[in-house]
């Protein structure tokens, strides 16, 4: 697949939910690395900064300014009650999709 955009599209929230709620509080830099740690090394920070503001919009995440023992303030982010909810919801529909995908490949015996 040429194209990953597409696909990626809908699960890079999900991700960052995740790696904020087991972060607890984390900052979009630290956000960006994790996500390369995990293999999405396409992931910039112009990629997930917006996504960082859009979930704080729609009140998954709630932010706080602290001041960085390195340097000017960050924004910290964690996981709101909805963003809890959002999280569950999302799990459950990527295992549900991840399963169907696995079981046609596994029948018809991989590509």
């Amino acid at each position: 697949m040429k194209d990953k955009s597409q696909l990626l599209k809908g699960v890079l929230e999900g991700c960052i939910l995740n790696i904020v709620k087991h972060k607890k509080e984390t900052y979009g830099y630290e956000v960006v690395t994790e996500m390369r740690t995990f293999g999405f090394g396409q992931c910039t920070e112009g990629t997930i900064y917006p996504l960082l503001t859009r979930l704080e919009k729609k009140n998954s995440l709630k932010s706080e300014k602290k001041q960085s023992p390195f340097g000017p303030q960050r924004k910290y982010y964690s996981l709101t009650d909805q963003g809890e909810e959002e999280l569950k919801e999302f799990y459950d529909t990527w295992t549900e999709f991840k399963d169907f995908v696995d079981s046609i490949f596994k029948n018809y015996e991989g590509v």
